[in-house]
């Protein structure tokens, strides 16, 4: 307790200070601005609880389903910043995905009874564990729609595989991955016939059924393997969510269940509704069952009957070899937790107000002992639901999904009814604070709170409604995520996140420490595969292949120009284009597109990829990057010409253009040469000061000079070309290359000149909130469109400013503040007659003065670095 209180007490001093630091450094401005929008201080410690500093990254990494829109959404936490929508089963142009032949390749696979599907219903991302904790290496997600998992690489964000479950007609209940991954758990939902014939409804109980696929995984790979999986028939109950056992229970999995009562509606013949006729009975089912003993009977064909394709495993087979039991659960039950031991299991019924918690311990004793309380109409055993209970306890109104601190025992719940989140004790059965959210939350995300090793201090409330909490954008409302701190006694609500893209269903946290996505692919890399690409094309290596009718090109893009630039065709030719990103850079990635041809592209550093169109229309069209990569984007450009080979074409008059004359071009040759001379000395300064000060020392610092020498390193070939073009006497192509050789200096310059304002911040002495603020007003007064540090501008350089005169802090300040009261002073009437300028009065508060004295201190102290 008393180390609690500690904590406390300096929590509180820590934002006192930060207050008043904050305020004295800005001016009051705080202050104004809580008065101004009508904020108090708690909502001042939220939004600095979710801030990140420009450069600063979130401690996790969410990846929220993105329902409807069949992608997945990645966001990080605190900051609540939108970071990605990942393509999975649904085309997305910006990435290219379903528009260039290899990611077509991957959507494809999707493909159900061959019928195209482009799109999906994404509900359940589950990251790939290691005993029981996320690794960081792979998410899965389901489609409930059309029943598939998809498989995500977590080193590149891009989804790798798809996989149709060949006997599900939907499936809610996935993706869960087991505790080392060694499967993925997919339950059915809507009970359906396994075979693809028609059955009628009247034979419900006899011919449609429910089940789970057992999807065998292998985690090196990260790629389902489908011939290794199986499924486990299972009654016509709706089966749902799962959670595979962990810990004491590993090996072991939990699917819950609604509409025991085998129910099929039918308004339109007047029997009442679904509604009421499956939530008729008291209790439903949670099916347990022994998956790793049935994955070694699925081993034997003796054990399995084979349906399009896929092994199943008989209800009768896994009953006879104890690996299949049910219990009841509360009625139309949603989420099964396995907590983080896997000693307790906790179900929630919607339609009930107390949360079960069941002991594996005392379920493990019922089936050892075969201790049954009766057997369901397929012969499946049911054990006695008080002799499985540890207990229950009442939450509120609609109890859905529960996660995992890591304080023991603790838990949080959602409740859709009174739109709230309860943090209680699954052990002592105790409620221990709520919290309200808005509105109707389903499902949670808590910092790796599925797993082992929960994180706690966040949990994020997914709401499925958003109503009055944002501005209007019409009848369709985003979905609302709520970020909720669970570090102190009692919960709090810090922020509103809208998600304008399709149902975020449900997401999954990680620590983002966890996670080591590639900057860049190994130059030639096919994304999807992993491997080099057939079409992997180098510098040098551009062509245009003509095979018949078939045209295949080999490009290569880099900032700013596309070869080949010139494509020329006949209608009806078959296009291949294999398209290789040249850059090393690190977000350097490049697009593609033909006007009119519904393609496109995303290459990133290092990838290549394909496209395969028809040139079916005559014309010229235009191709360019679309990806804005560069000064000179808008020319990397070219032409693709497509002509009908069964016309003439009569070529209009060319147009005779004025030439330069020799002496004209040998201006315009030198001129471009004295340029590039002294860009590169601009260069050679800057490479000095980088090794000088040990950039080596530093990571981030060193990949730019890397990225920066890629560039430099592109001059002396371009060079040879341009004495090459010289001696042969054709000036003006050694012109061309030299403008080519100053692109590449840019870009080198660019990187470099980056690098350094990197490192000086990294070797500079730190700088004082004082100076902080000074810098920033320096910034935001418009100091710096006259005076550049370390060198001189259209204003003096400001190094050693308070060098230069008597009392120079008074001076400074007071030239600040009235700087045309002292227009008269001769110096400072020396720097107007030498500048032409006038120091303007951007009429700065005296704590701005001030502040700017001591970022100017800061300068001098670190002279030698600018």
């Amino acid at each position: 307790m008393n180390m609690i209180l500690r904590r406390v007490s300096l929590l509180i001093l820590g934002l006192a200070m930060f207050t008043t630091v904050a305020s004295s450094a800005i001016g009051g401005d705080l202050a104004k601005v809580m008065e101004a929008r009508g904020l108090t201080e708690n909502d001042v410690i939220r939004a600095a609880k979710t801030y990140n500093p420009t450069g600063v990254k979130d401690e996790f990494v969410v990846f929220s389903s993105g329902g409807q829109s069949g992608q997945v959404i990645v966001y990080g936490v605190p900051s609540m910043r939108i970071l990605k929508y990942i393509a999975v089963f649904t085309p997305e142009p910006w990435q290219g995905y379903g528009y260039d032949v290899d990611s077509l390749k991957i959507l494809r696979q999707g493909n159900i009874r061959g019928r195209e599907i482009n799109w999906g219903d994404t509900h359940h991302p589950a990251l790939s564990e290691v005993d029981g904790k996320y690794d960081g290496k792979w998410l899965a997600i389901n489609d409930k729609a059309n029943p598939r998992i998809a498989i995500i690489d977590l080193e590149d964000f891009e989804t790798k595989q798809i996989v149709v479950n060949k006997l599900f007609k939907s499936a809610h209940g996935g993706a869960f991955f087991t505790q080392n991954s060694e499967y993925i758990i997919e339950a059915a939902q809507y009970a359906a016939p396994f075979d693809n014939n028609y059955h009628p409804i009247e034979e419900y109980k006899e011919t449609y059924r429910g089940g789970v696929t057992m999807w065998k995984f292998d985690s090196k790979k990260g790629r389902i393997i489908e011939d290794d999986s199986y499924t486990i028939e299972m009654p016509p109950y709706m089966q749902d969510l799962s959670d595979s056992g962990k810990g004491v229970s590993h090996g072991w999995a939990f699917t819950n269940s609604f509409n025991t009562e085998m129910y099929t509606g039918g308004i339109e013949v007047g029997m009442p509704p679904n509604e009421a006729g499956m939530s008729r009975n008291d209790t439903d089912f949670l099916h347990v069952y022994n998956w790793e003993k049935l994955a070694k009977v699925a081993n034997d064909p003796k054990n399995v009957t084979i349906i399009n394709g896929t092994r199943v495993i008989s209800m009768e087979t896994a009953v006879a070899n104890d690996a299949l039991f049910l219990i009841p659960e509360p009625k139309s039950p949603h989420g099964v937790d396995v907590s983080p031991d896997g000693e307790y299991i906790t179900v929630c019924g919607k339609l009930d107000t107390h949360a079960s918690v069941y002991l594996w311990s005392k379920i493990k004793k019922l089936i050892d002992t075969k201790d049954y309380a009766g057997r369901d109409p397929y012969g499946i055993p049911i054990l006695d639901m008080k002799k499985a209970l540890h207990g229950q306890v009442e939450l509120g109104l609609g109890p859905l999904h529960n996660q995992y601190s890591p304080v023991d025992g603790e838990i949080y719940t959602s409740l859709y009814v009174d739109s709230q989140i309860v943090k209680w004790n699954y052990k002592t059965l105790k409620v221990l604070d709520k919290e309200n959210v808005h509105y109707n939350v389903g499902h949670l995300a808590g910092m790796e709170g599925k797993s082992s090793d929960p994180q706690g201090k966040y949990i994020i409330s997914l709401n499925k409604l958003a109503i009055d909490r944002f501005q209007n954008v019409g009848p369709l409302h985003p979905q609302n995520h709520q970020l909720i701190d669970i570090s102190g006694k009692t919960m709090d609500l810090l922020v509103d996140m809208p998600l304008p893209l399709g149902e975020p269903h449900q997401a999954v946290a990680i620590r983002a420490e966890k996670l080591h996505p590639h900057v860049r692919y190994p130059m030639g890399t096919n994304s999807k595969t992993g491997e080099i690409h057939v079409g992997k094309t180098l510098a040098g290596q551009e062509r245009i292949v003509r095979d018949g009718n078939k045209v295949t090109v080999y490009a290569t893009f880099v900032r700013s120009h596309i070869n080949p630039e010139r494509i020329t065709v006949n209608k009806g030719d078959e296009i291949t284009m294999y398209m290789t990103n040249l850059e090393r850079a690190q977000d350097e990635t490049h697009g593609f597109t033909i006007d009119n041809f519904n393609i496109h592209a995303s290459l990133e550093p290092g990838e290549t990829t394909e496209i395969k169109f028809i040139a079916d229309i005559e014309g010229v069209f235009p191709y360019y990057c679309t990806e804005f990569c560069s000064a000179l984007h808008l020319e990397m450009m070219g032409y693709l010409m497509v002509k009908d080979p069964n016309k003439k074409y009569v070529s209009a008059q060319k147009l005779k253009m004025k030439t330069m004359t020799p002496e004209e071009l040998k201006a315009e040759y030198d001129k471009t040469v004295a340029v590039n001379t002294a860009t590169d000395a601009v260069i050679q300064s800057v490479v000095a000061f980088l090794k000088e000060n040990k950039f080596g020392d530093h990571k981030v610092v060193a990949d730019l000079v890397t990225d920066a020498f890629d560039q430099y390193g592109q001059i002396p070939a371009q060079k040879k070309l341009s004495d090459d073009a010289v001696a042969s006497g054709d000036l003006e192509k050694a012109i061309l290359f030299e403008n080519m050789i100053w692109q590449l200096m840019v870009k080198t310059a660019d990187v470099g000149i980056r690098a350094k304002d990197a490192l000086v911040r990294l070797v500079a002495t730190k700088q004082s909130p004082s100076a902080q603020a000074g810098e920033r007003a320096f910034g935001e007064g418009g100091c710096g469109g006259c005076h550049v540090i370390g060198k001189v501008s259209s204003g003096p350089d400001l190094t050693g400013a308070l060098q230069r005169h008597e009392n120079p802090e008074k001076w400074v300040k007071e030239f600040i503040l009235e700087p045309e009261g002292m227009y008269d002073d001769p110096y400072v009437k020396s720097m107007i007659d030498y500048f032409k300028l006038k120091m303007p009065n951007q009429h700065m508060t005296e704590q701005e003065a001030t502040d700017i004295i001591e970022y100017l201190k800061w300068i001098d102290e670190n002279a030698n670095l600018f």
